[in-house]
């Protein structure tokens, strides 16, 4: 997703890397079948719910608009790239919108450009379930007021080499 031109690349291993026009362009078109559609997260404003290298589900979204604590992906208004981020507000017809770890906000979204809901997150084949589900809200609040990425995230990088010793 860093590509800015428009063709496709073979990145190593053989596999295909598109630009972010491009990309946008087929999840319009499978989604539009009303297919889900399947792509391989870069970056880590989202983690440690979602960390560059999974692989992410989008589907449209089942009333048209996010909810509070969705994870959309949408097309930046400035960079017109596409971003996957929470939802953590809303003001009149946009959303505003910020990566979990992300120490600034992407602003106002309009409603046009969010394109699909994240609906599934897989890390190494298993399913990641903390994120997307009920604690959603939670997470979204926590991190519009910032104390995700100034509390959360520390003490998850305390916590998780005991809980990878333990299991």
């Amino acid at each position: 997703m860093k590509s800015d031109g428009h063709e496709p690349s073979r990145a190593e291993g053989g596999e295909l890397s598109l630009s972010s026009p491009a990309l946008i362009e087929l999840m319009r078109g499978v989604l539009d079948k009303e297919v889900p559609f399947r792509f391989q997260a870069k970056g880590f404003s989202m983690s440690p719910f979602i960390k560059n290298g999974d692989v992410i589900t989008v589907e449209t979204l089942p009333d048209g608009a996010p909810r509070l604590g969705h994870i959309v992906a949408f097309r930046h208004p400035g960079s017109g790239r596409l971003v996957v981020h929470r939802v953590v507000g809303r003001k009149g017809g946009a959303y505003l919108i910020k990566g979990d770890a992300a120490p600034e906000g992407d602003g106002l979204v309009p409603a046009d450009n969010i394109l699909a809901l994240v609906t599934k997150v897989e890390r190494e084949g298993q399913p990641v379930r903390l994120g997307i589900g009920p604690a959603r809200l939670l997470i979204a609040f926590l991190t519009r007021s910032g104390l995700f990425l100034r509390l959360v995230i520390p003490a998850w990088l305390l916590v998780r080499p005991i809980t990878r010793r333990s299991t």
